[in-house]
């Protein structure tokens, strides 16, 4: 068994991919339309799970936008959450929060953040090798929300 993806359904294709390639840095690495089943598929893959990606088409992230209007909660947590390992979380979540996505759990360790993308779906940030030392704003900052 290979693990190949996470799909999650989304409102808004621009924003989505701001959140998720723009301040997460993740990279579009292919795209498909179907005009009969009225929908698009967009994968998307982490920075260094690119080269994998072209090759196994996995690990990817696949982003579903149903073209007839749906509503999304934002409170689903139906599957949990996706995680993602980051060289630094600290600028990580500085950037995320300087760009409007509130911080639902701060990187108070040094090692673990949560946020949510756009339409509501929880991100684990996980600090690559050893957690970072506690620091402002982070270290006092409250949790905020759900995750």
């Amino acid at each position: 068994m290979q693990y190949l993806h996470t799909m999650i359904r989304i409102s808004d294709i621009d924003e989505s991919l701001h959140f998720f390639c723009d301040l997460l840095g993740m990279k579009e690495v292919r795209r498909r339309e179907s005009e009969k089943g009225r929908f698009t598929l967009i994968f998307l893959a982490a920075d260094e799970d690119e080269q994998r990606s072209s090759e196994l088409r996995s690990p990817e992230l696949e982003l579903t936008w149903n073209w007839d209007p749906e509503e999304l909660t934002k409170d689903a947590r139906n599957f949990g959450h996706l995680a993602y390992r980051v060289d630094n979380i600290h600028d990580t979540c500085q950037k995320l929060m300087d760009n409007g996505v509130t911080i639902n759990r701060p990187p108070r360790d040094g090692h673990m953040a949560f946020v949510k993308s756009p339409d509501g779906i929880s991100i684990e940030l996980l600090q690559k090798g050893e957690a970072l030392e506690p620091s402002e704003p982070w270290a006092s900052m409250e949790n905020t929300g759900s995750w």
